[in-house]
């Protein structure tokens, strides 16, 4: 009789690199890491990516207890990357303590990664006000309710009086949504090749410019 493998075994059985990826050319990367970040985000759009603007942001007390979760990207201006979310929850409680994080996206179908470390501010008031409106009614009432990542029994109870605000005041903003800027130290770019196995690119910021390394896979 054969031997059942491990979970272990399985594990490692599994192809890393089984497709044909783009290829890609370090040497001509541009000298500033967020046009190159633009170009893979229209790229993984263009070519059907599945949740394109998915990004994992990760953040920490200032008593090193990590946390990370998935959210979309809203924007890629002025230097920064941008999200949103209460300030009132548990990510805008860590950002408050320590502005530092980081953002890591993954395209599977095109075998590309990008990190991105830096620090994270509050953008202006009406930044933040025309994210919100954008919103659809659902999740803006789920804000507005304000328990975010709270255990909760009555879900419709608490969104019942959201629903009534809205419909009231269509434009309400609740003062706790904001829009969070991400102003990049360090962004890598994560290239998985057949041939190469893989290629990585890390800039990192320097004064008022950028340094590029290729580093070790």
């Amino acid at each position: 009789m054969a031997e059942t493998p491990s979970f272990r075994d399985r594990l490692r059985q599994v192809p890393t690199v089984d497709a044909v990826f783009p290829y890609f050319d370090t040497d001509a990367a541009p000298p500033e890491p967020i046009p190159l970040l633009i170009e893979w985000i229209d790229a993984a759009i263009d070519g059907g990516v599945l949740q394109p603007l998915a990004m994992t942001l990760a953040t920490s007390t200032n008593d090193g207890q990590p946390a990370a979760r998935t959210l979309i990207l809203k924007d890629v201006a002025d230097g920064a990357l941008w999200f949103a979310s209460l300030n009132s929850g548990p990510k805008g409680h860590e950002l408050a303590e320590n502005p530092r994080a980081a953002l890591v996206f993954y395209w599977r179908e095109q075998g590309r990664q990008v990190r991105v470390v830096g620090r994270v501010a509050e953008g202006p008031r009406d930044v933040s006000e025309q994210d919100f409106l954008q919103r659809k009614p659902g999740p803006r009432a789920r804000a507005i309710a304000g328990r975010q990542s709270e255990a909760v029994e009555d879900m419709d109870a608490h969104l019942k009086p959201a629903l009534e605000t809205l419909d009231r005041d269509p434009d309400f903003v609740p003062d706790a949504w904001v829009a969070y800027r991400l102003d990049p130290d360090s962004v890598e770019f994560w290239q998985a090749e057949r041939e190469r196995d893989q290629v990585r690119l890390r800039y990192r910021r320097t004064g008022d410019g950028w340094s590029r390394d290729i580093l070790w896979a």
